[in-house]
């Protein structure tokens, strides 16, 4: 199979068939073998039943429905693992992606050789202040702390090798970094397309600004396991080296003060240095600590990834 479009939706029931239709219509054009792959994230309007009517209509439709909403991490990571065909594309419910672009981003990735083309929205239909400048300062933080050149993250449209797909993990609001996920899994031929950008036509978006604040706090996240997660004693055994040796050098100073310069001065623990001394040493110990449970985790799951790979030679 050359394609597997996944969409992941909530409650885009008005748009659903115009999207298909317009999908197959650019498949068919273009003579390729396709799968469309919806993933209903918990709806409570008639989407599935308008995915289960365009399933019975074309056999090439397959739907995934959650009983409740998960978000579009979930949504997209349960449509990867049902992806068959050999470039994956994803792309919104909503018509703001135009899959007119589908040919092209299938070729970046099947003749230019690319692991992953995301979509760049350069011109866009939507509020200024309250998507355009937000998005452009969530990129520009997005590209300092990965070292992933995009333009846009976020753009739902988006060309995978299926390889990709099958070896990343995308969950909890993830979505938006699945370009640094592969990166960190070890495809980084990572590409960029311009591609159209459509007013919204039917409903309105289902995100709020509190994506933004999620958005942050998971880049905050992955700079950390990308940079740390193999290592997190490189971290937080230097924090706390650091922080002892900021608490010794207090108690060294307070020691030496009260034995030799001023012994008839105040009592030790009626002066701030002594708590400055014990409060750095005690967060100093608690960060080597954390460093060295981490390597013991780490280290654990090395050895159960080791066994399950030699049960598995055993079997074959």
């Amino acid at each position: 199979m050359n394609i597997s479009v996944v969409i992941p939706l909530l409650n885009e029931e008005e748009s659903i068939k115009e999207l298909h239709n317009w999908i197959v219509s650019v498949m068919q054009s273009n003579q390729f073998s396709y799968e469309i792959l919806f993933i209903d994230d918990g709806s409570t309007d008639k989407s599935w039943q308008i995915i289960s009517e365009l399933g019975e209509i074309n056999p090439f439709v397959k739907g995934i429905k959650f009983l409740k909403n998960f978000g579009k991490s979930q949504a997209l990571h349960a449509g990867f693992a049902k992806a068959t065909g050999d470039v994956v594309i994803t792309m919104d419910a909503d018509l703001q992606d135009n899959p007119e672009e589908i040919p092209e981003l299938f070729k970046m990735i099947t003749t230019d050789g690319f692991d992953l083309v995301s979509g760049w929205k350069k011109k866009r239909y939507d509020s200024y202040f309250s998507k355009n400048l937000p998005s452009k300062l969530f990129n520009w933080a997005a590209r300092r702390t990965s070292g992933v050149i995009l333009n846009d993250f976020n753009c739902g449209l988006k060309a995978y090798s299926n390889t990709v797909v099958k070896h990343i993990d995308v969950y909890g609001e993830m979505h938006r970094y699945i370009p640094v996920l592969a990166k960190n899994a070890g495809f980084t031929n990572i590409g960029e397309k311009v591609v159209q950008h459509q007013a919204r036509k039917y409903g309105h978006t289902k995100f709020g600004m509190n994506r933004f604040i999620n958005g942050f706090l998971d880049l905050i996240t992955i700079w950390f396991v990308s940079r740390f997660g193999k290592r997190p004693m490189h971290l937080f055994g230097a924090l706390g080296v650091i922080m002892f040796i900021i608490g010794f050098g207090f108690a060294f100073y307070l020691g030496i003060d009260k034995l030799f310069l001023n012994p008839t001065g105040r009592l030790i623990t009626q002066r701030p240095q002594f708590y400055i001394a014990l409060s750095t040493m005690i967060i100093g110990s608690q960060f080597f600590i954390a460093g060295f449970l981490g390597e013991l985790v780490l280290r654990s799951n090395r050895q159960q990834q080791r066994y399950f790979i030699k049960e598995r030679l055993n079997l074959n």
